[in-house]
């Protein structure tokens, strides 16, 4: 991997990191619906005139269907999720639980796939969940006593992340002939799509002040539309499975601008139950494996260039 083939990774974990700070800040003035709506247009208009360009437009027509419903499973759903968690939740330890979705990704396709997992993959699972009981028991909502309630937010969280895991093995069993960008841009388009009424009856009663709109409009073409060109970039460069390992940076870095910015603080709790999250997440998705082949892919490379 190239220097700025890295650099252009740790930007990428820097910026979905981010998200989960500008979600933060501007989901009370816009309300869940229209502020994942913002990003879902943002992300069509980041993306549609590349697959104009490439002229795959005739992909989007030839798997709508399918499309359609990654949008809602991939987007329109797991988003919603995830901005009513960040009412309750700090940004941090929301990129925390955002790190379980490669590993319900492992999981659902142990059970749809038939996928083999080992004994690293199941010890790694149990780690994952041993974490999020850990964070789930020290979790507690200001002034609310019901431990429903005071769950609630985490399991919107997980059920996010779920969500993305399901979406992983549909595309990988369904889709995996269709190309990129129009997986990209089909399932934001219908995302956006399906979340129309709900968001134009979910109008904010007063309008967002300037700063949440900066901070909508970041959230939407920057950490939506504009990442996604990254990432396809990136797959595009170095391969899907080191461009996947920005999963790993993206709590780091949500953690670093939750803390920096927003002036949050990690428990004791949240630090050992985020921990075994992304110790589960490593060892279920074999992390340890792709390090040593990217490790050995690039002494290979310097040592051809030698000679």
């Amino acid at each position: 991997m190239k220097a700025s083939e890295f650099a252009e990774l740790l930007l990428l974990g820097a910026i979905w990191g981010a998200s989960f700070m500008l979600m933060k800040e501007a989901v009370p003035a816009f309300g869940v619906f229209a502020l994942v709506e913002l990003r879902a247009l943002a992300a069509t208009l980041c993306l549609m005139p590349l697959v104009l360009l490439k002229r795959q437009g005739g992909e989007l027509l030839e798997y709508w269907p399918k499309l359609l419903l990654v949008g809602v499973v991939n987007t329109a759903v797991p988003f919603c999720l995830f901005n009513y968690a960040l009412l309750h939740l700090d940004a941090g330890l929301a990129a925390i639980l955002n790190a379980m979705a490669p590993m319900f990704g492992v999981l659902i396709a142990y059970l749809y796939l038939k996928e083999s997992i080992g004994w690293k993959g199941v010890l790694g699972i149990g780690f994952g969940f041993v974490g999020v009981v850990i964070i789930s028991l020290e979790q507690k909502l200001t002034g609310d006593e019901d431990a429903l309630a005071t769950l609630l937010p985490i399991f919107a969280a997980l059920a996010a992340t779920l969500c993305y895991g399901m979406t992983a093995s549909y595309l990988r069993k369904h889709l995996a002939s269709a190309k990129p960008f129009v997986l990209a841009a089909g399932s934001q388009m219908f995302a956006a799509v399906v979340l129309l009424p709900f968001a134009l009856m979910n109008l904010p009663e007063t309008m967002p002040s300037q700063s949440a709109w900066i901070k909508a409009l970041t959230l939407a073409f920057l950490c939506t539309g504009i990442a996604y060109v990254m990432y396809f970039d990136l797959i595009a460069k170095i391969g899907a499975s080191r461009a996947m390992t920005v999963g790993y940076l993206v709590p780091l870095f949500g953690i670093f601008w939750g803390v920096v910015i927003l002036d949050e603080v990690l428990s004791l709790q949240s630090i050992v139950g985020g921990s075994l999250i992304l110790l589960g997440v490593m060892m279920a998705t074999n992390a340890w494996s792709i390090l040593k082949r990217l490790k050995k892919t690039n002494k290979e490379k310097a040592n051809k260039a030698a000679l």
